[in-house]
């Protein structure tokens, strides 16, 4: 569920310059302080529950003896939706300041599973070496260590990144192919380029939107897993989410906002 909540709303570390280059991004849409909050909705046979809520925040750390970003996500169900299916995930990366991935931490207590991921990156020889494992339950560890030829992000990193990727040269229908370490192993996503949107948000506030989807495939066919509305202007803030689920769809919608980098020029007045 975290998965597609991030997808749609870092070497040993400081090692290697060239892939450090490769694998950043010029940072001029996030700065630390920046907070913002998500009510999630869950439909079930044709009604939409206020199922939860979600904060995102962004500050500094020290990693490896260097100034970091530490982004980090929380998301839980209410009381109500807990007695059918309870959820808390706690999500952290550490990046460094033009946003290389450095470190990744999932910790997600769904239902009466609760599993822990740990990814750490680091980068020598012009290679992302990714160093994973999962724990469900408390069982055995589950190990999975790999050497890559391209960048390796997480859930949280490749959010960063893409708010960070420069549009106005984007045509709808563009895809942009990444690599994701999942906790066991390193998957190849696609991102599509849907256009630009005006988004009504629930309090009547309008944005211009740039829109985006997360796809699959499955035997060859295109699987929309999450769309993200992030607002078209230089803070690139995701202000709302629509995944698609096995069992339905939910929604989350940014209901607070503080700390951003710069005047909200999306907002339609």
């Amino acid at each position: 569920m975290m998965k597609r909540i991030i997808l749609g709303l870092f070497f040993a570390l400081f090692a290697g310059i060239g892939a450090k280059a490769q694998c950043g991004a010029v940072n001029d849409a996030i700065k630390p302080g920046e907070e913002l909050t998500y009510e999630l909705k869950f439909n079930w046979k044709f009604i939409w529950i206020n199922a939860g809520w979600a904060k995102m925040t962004v500050d500094t750390t020290t990693y490896g003896g260097k100034r970091c970003l530490k982004t980090d996500l929380e998301s839980y169900t209410n009381k109500r939706l807990d007695l059918f299916f309870r959820m808390r995930d706690t999500l952290t990366c550490i990046t460094s300041e033009d946003l290389v991935p450095l470190y990744f931490r999932k910790g997600a207590a769904e239902g009466n599973r609760y599993s822990v991921d740990d990814v750490r990156f680091s980068y020598r020889n012009g290679k992302c070496i990714v160093d994973q494992y999962r724990v469900v339950n408390q069982g055995k560890k589950r190990t999975n260590y790999q050497e890559a030829a391209v960048c390796v992000y997480d859930m949280l990193s490749i959010l960063l990144q893409a708010r960070s990727y420069d549009a106005s040269e984007y045509n709808p229908g563009d895809k942009i192919l990444f690599s994701m370490a999942t906790g066991t192993d390193i998957e190849k996503q696609t991102l599509i380029y849907r256009g630009k949107d005006i988004y009504k948000a629930e309090n009547n506030s309008k944005y211009r939107c740039l829109v985006f989807s997360l796809v699959e495939y499955v035997k060859g066919q295109e699987k929309e897993v999450i769309t993200f509305y992030v607002t078209d202007d230089k803070n690139h803030l995701p202000v709302r989410l629509d995944m698609y689920l096995n069992f339905g769809s939910a929604k989350a919608f940014l209901t607070g906002l503080k700390g951003y980098r710069h005047p909200l020029e999306s907002l339609v007045k």
